[in-house]
């Protein structure tokens, strides 16, 4: 969908709600925006390209946009945005911007890649706000290399300046709110130039999240410090045809030999899966037109390409390989049946094999972008199915938000803990409690493109 609209008078590029470093506001609600281009010009109208506002109109795409006709002020290549949130007791927020081979006044200022990416999350337990994954690349003005760390800005001539990566993220505890926000390039004009009078500015790739906690009614769930469920029985897998996976599952992947890591146990042996600096909302449940049943199964934890990821327990490695939606991905089946799925890899290393036996924090990949995950920002999607809900195949999973972070406090938590996601109209209508014996179980290794068969034979090598 392309939007391009007529901006009249100088409109302001960001709301004073997304002042550098602040919180949002006490009124704010949970919500998120996203530009690829706005130019501002005082007193007359300017235009502004892929402007969007969650939930009104979520996502934008063009192949290139030029302005005016002649591309003399601008012209940009393929480019892309997105938003989403969710409001709730534990609200986040998504935006993503991205603008490629851009020129500004004729190749006086260029950059092949601009990205602005944001989360924000906020709860009873935990509040963030970042910008996790934005970044510059090939700038340059005035026939000069630009710097592209945060917040690096130049003057231009006796014409303007610009800004690279102006961060305004911030967040507070009580009540919990946090915002990202990200502006990949802003140019302010102090002189008339390249037919902009002074005083006009130009935006680039600029991305806006804000998550405000919804009060709790009810007593907390289950958290911090409630013991680690006991080993449920194993449940007994019906056997499954082997077919044919149209040629989207291929085993194997790149391999890359992990580096030095030394992930801290929690007393119960379960660690966050990646290695290093992450960042995380709860967008489980959300919409996902993709996905079998339409909704996010897991979460996205956002951090650098290639970070390590980590087995999160002990346990047994199986279905790995590459297919349409997950990209490079596998799974982990613990020891007490409890099943996590890792996706978007950007590599395995060599501990990834099918059937190999891992321990809590062995690194066994690395973050990525594959699958239907391309071209967005690097991240981690991660599924917990937990041994007692595997009989609903699939759709058998819980909220990871608030065991992930119990995990990154070094903590357990039961699994009871996550919140289950019941599609209407369920024709199971309710969900076994954690503990339930199962008289029936179905493959889920025959949905969202795993191979059918596969789970059945992991649980019956052991």
């Amino acid at each position: 969908m392309i939007r391009v609209l007529v901006l009249a008078g100088a409109a302001l590029i960001l709301s004073a709600s997304l002042a550098a470093g602040a919180p949002p506001p006490r009124d704010a609600d949970t919500g998120s925006s996203a530009v690829l281009l706005r130019v501002t010009v005082p007193g007359a109208d300017g235009v502004s390209l892929g402007d969007l506002v969650w939930p009104s109109n979520p996502s934008s795409e063009v192949q290139s946009f030029q302005y005016p006709n002649d591309g003399s002020i601008v012209s940009v290549g393929r480019s892309r945005a997105r938003v989403s949130a969710q409001p709730g007791v534990a609200a986040a927020a998504q935006a993503f911007s991205e603008v490629t081979v851009l020129s500004l006044f004729r190749g006086e200022i260029v950059a092949g890649r601009l990205t602005a990416s944001v989360t924000a999350g906020a709860s009873d337990r935990s509040v963030s706000g970042r910008s996790t994954g934005s970044v510059v690349t090939g700038l340059r003005a005035l026939g000069q290399d630009v710097a592209t760390s945060p917040g690096t800005t130049v003057s231009l001539g006796d014409w303007g300046s610009l800004t690279v990566l102006a961060d305004g993220s911030g967040a507070r505890e009580r009540p919990p709110g946090a915002q990202g926000s990200i502006v990949a390039l802003h140019v302010r004009l102090a002189a008339d130039h390249g037919g902009l009078p002074a005083g006009s500015e130009i935006v680039v790739a600029s991305a806006a999240a804000v998550a405000v906690a919804a009060e709790r009614l009810g007593p907390p769930p289950r958290g911090v410090g409630t013991p680690r469920p006991r080993p449920a029985p194993r449940p007994t897998v019906p056997s499954a045809p082997e077919a044919a996976d149209a040629g989207e599952t291929v085993p194997g992947g790149p391999v890359l030999v992990p580096p030095e890591v030394s992930a801290r146990l929690s007393q119960g042996g379960y660690v966050f899966p990646i290695f290093g600096t992450a960042s995380f909302g709860d967008s489980f449940g959300g919409s996902r037109p993709a996905v079998e049943g339409g909704w996010h199964h897991g979460e996205d934890l956002f951090a650098p390409l290639g970070a390590p990821v980590l087995a999160v327990a002990d346990g047994t490695l199986h279905t790995i390989g590459f297919n349409r939606l997950g990209g490079y991905r596998l799974w982990l089946r613990d020891d007490a049946g409890n099943e996590f799925y890792y996706a978007h890899l950007s590599a395995y290393s060599p501990l990834a094999v099918e059937g190999r036996r891992v321990q809590a924090g062995d690194v066994i990949g690395f973050v990525g972008d594959t699958g239907d995950a391309d071209g967005g920002s690097p991240h981690l999607h991660f599924e917990i199915h937990p041994a007692t809900m595997l009989g609903l195949g699939y759709h058998g999973v819980v909220a990871p938000y608030p065991i992930l972070l119990a995990w990154r406090r070094a903590e357990d938590v039961s699994f009871a803990a996550g919140r289950v996601y019941v599609p209407a109209r369920s024709a199971q209508g309710s969900l076994p409690p954690p503990g339930a014996v199962l008289l029936q179980a179905d493959d889920i290794g025959s949905t969202s493109g795993l191979v059918p068969g596969a789970l059945e034979r992991a649980l019956s090598t052991g």
